[in-house]
């Protein structure tokens, strides 16, 4: 997934999703905070989707333009945000399409959250084959820190344990 496209990545889900995990460098801007989203589904479930779907509505407006007036109100015309939610539908659908209303360039993330942890693991499985690692070993005192700064002062990627072990 190649985010450099957009100017922002927008996590439309609830706080507590966010506290959980994010795309790093996303900002929180939730259309329904926990308390709302339970109170929607809730009512989804035992009364009338329809119902549900008139008080989501009237809640993802109202905290949408809150977010407008206080996150996004100084965004350029051409700004482009890349909005997310757990499977990317209604809830980022819902700010995208206000965004776009407003003149900006707002996409959606196909599939949300969900098929970006599938494409982190994805990777994360692939990724280490086309790597090349060497392992550096040896007593105490055979110079390995001093190896390893020196080839990370040359510009190669380290790795040293010992360093982040603080030994």
């Amino acid at each position: 997934m190649d985010f450099k496209d957009y100017d922002a990545i927008i996590d439309a889900r609830t706080p507590s999703e966010y506290a959980l995990d994010h795309i790093p460098g996303a900002v929180s801007a939730p259309v329904l905070d926990d308390a709302q989203r339970a109170e929607v589904g809730t009512l989804y479930k035992q009364a009338s989707s329809f119902e549900a779907k008139k008080l989501g509505a009237a809640l993802i407006a109202k905290n949408v333009a809150q977010h407008i007036e206080r996150q996004f109100s100084t965004k350029p015309k051409d700004w482009k945000p890349l909005v997310y939610c757990w499977r990317g539908g209604k809830r980022s659908g819902a700010m995208a399409h206000i965004l776009r209303e407003v003149g900006w360039q707002a996409e959606t993330l196909p599939g949300g959250y969900r098929a970006y942890r599938r494409w982190v693991v994805e990777t994360l499985t692939a990724l280490p084959a086309e790597l090349d690692f060497t392992v550096v070993h040896g007593p105490t005192g055979s110079g390995k820190s001093r190896f390893l700064a020196a080839l990370a002062r040359a510009g190669a990627q380290v790795l040293d344990l010992e360093t982040l072990a603080q030994h």
